[in-house]
């Protein structure tokens, strides 16, 4: 029941994020099409500083960030860590947790990465510059997908949304390994063993001294501006810090209930009428308040404190300054990179993530879960087309400044593919269930 309670909450999240993603969408494009569009494109340009004294926290290389570098590279590092502390518990705890329950998505994802890159590079040959987007239809928007997922209610079997969920927790980890491998610059050495001192000491502290999760995060600002400066990008940065972050609560929960009873045994007697608490009451509260912090990892706490702040501030305002696609002007809208990043998510995703749950299963490799069905598995597997955040993000990477109306067809097939293999999915699952 408990499960239940949490994948409904979850999935009530889910639909509220995916509703603000698809709005803010909307919005940016109709603003970079617009009267007010200069202005759209001011403020994506503007310099900002958080300066003490000659020292920018927010440049690299000497050069101050702009605005749409700042939200790129520095909100989305706080995406990419909320990211690295569910694939960390998945790992610890959850559908990954062994080799039984990960072997069906990790088959499936590994699929669903290869065919869309497959179909991307008969349509944009490697080498060329449509070629340097390989990577965008690789991604699968767990929030987004999961959103779609929710909007049939209790009709969808709990194992359709854990393996949805547990397949694009692999994607995402694929996706980071391919912006860490292939989206990096030359590497300043000096900064990154800096960084990994930092890591190394936030290892230690979290193991045997503090488990303070502003502490953790103080210090990762630090690593973040290390990463910025050393090549490597500074998203990764997020991920790493999720993995020092200890998932061990420094009080077990049976310790927790007995101090508790202990406490509450000992609570001072409330005169009556009164309304104030005496210094004695205010402390044994202050009490049981110190171990329910205690009782929680720094892991879950983080994790949960995370998910509002990303889902409703920083992925609208993402998608806000990042699918402003030009439907006139400079360049064409539809070109080649536009059809292979489409296609890739909406064919290559599909093909790839069936295809290979149908092998694993036909050859005995795992067992098909409860409640999943070919015909059900089929919408899951176009809801896995849904790429959203993570192919926005790594076709600015693909093409940033360099390729303008590159990247905007790639926006625009981000977009089109998207909303294809989330309604086309919605539409098999609504029929199958």
């Amino acid at each position: 029941m408990t499960i239940l309670r949490t994948m409904r909450n979850f999935s009530s999240m889910n639909i509220t994020a995916s509703i603000l993603l698809f709005l803010a969408a909307i919005s940016a494009a109709i603003i970079a099409n617009s009267s007010v569009a200069p202005v759209y494109q001011e403020f994506l340009s503007h310099e900002l500083h958080l300066q003490i004294g000659n020292f920018n926290l927010l440049s690299h290389g000497g050069e101050n960030l702009r605005m749409i570098e700042f939200i790129n590279d520095g909100l989305m590092t706080i995406f990419f860590l909320l990211v690295g502390l569910e694939i960390k518990r998945e790992l610890l705890v959850g559908e990954l947790s062994s080799f039984r329950k990960a072997v069906l998505p990790f088959i499936a994802a590994c699929g669903g990465m290869l065919l869309p890159v497959m179909i991307y590079s008969l349509i944009c040959v490697p080498g060329s510059e449509g070629g340097h987007g390989l990577a965008i239809p690789m991604a699968t928007d767990i929030a987004f997908s999961l959103g779609v997922l929710s909007l049939l209610g209790s009709r969808v079997p709990l194992s359709l949304k854990i393996f949805l969920t547990a397949f694009a927790v692999v994607d995402d980890i694929g996706g980071i390994l391919v912006i860490a491998l292939f989206y990096s610059s030359h590497v300043a050495y000096g900064y990154l063993l800096v960084a990994i001192l930092f890591y190394i000491l936030l290892y230690f502290i979290g193991k045997y001294g503090t488990t303070n999760k502003v502490f953790f995060l103080v210090i990762g600002v630090i690593i973040w501006y290390l990463f910025l400066q050393s090549g490597i990008h500074s998203t990764i940065s997020g991920v790493i810090l999720a993995f020092v972050i200890p998932a061990k609560p420094r009080l077990n929960v049976g310790k927790y209930i007995e101090k508790i009873r202990h406490t509450i045994a000992g609570f001072p007697a409330m005169q009556s009428e009164s309304i104030v608490l005496t210094n004695e009451q205010i402390a044994k509260l202050k009490e049981v308040e110190s171990a329910s912090d205690r009782v929680i990892s720094p892991l879950q706490s983080l994790e949960d404190n995370l998910h509002g702040t990303v889902n409703y501030l920083i992925l609208p305002l993402f998608a806000f300054v990042n699918a402003g696609v030009v439907f006139s002007g400079g360049g064409e809208l539809v070109g080649a990179v536009s059809i292979a990043v489409a296609a890739g998510l909406l064919l290559g995703k599909f093909i790839g993530i069936y295809f290979f749950t149908w092998l694993a299963i036909k050859i005995r490799l795992t067992p098909m879960p409860l409640g999943m069905t070919w015909k059900n598995l089929s919408g899951v597997a176009l809801l896995g087309g849904i790429g959203f955040t993570v192919s926005l993000f790594i076709a600015n990477l693909s093409f940033g400044v360099d390729y303008p109306v590159l990247l905007n067809q790639a926006k625009f097939g981000v977009l089109t593919g998207t909303v294809l293999s989330g309604l086309l999915g919605y539409v098999v699952l609504r029929i199958s269930l």
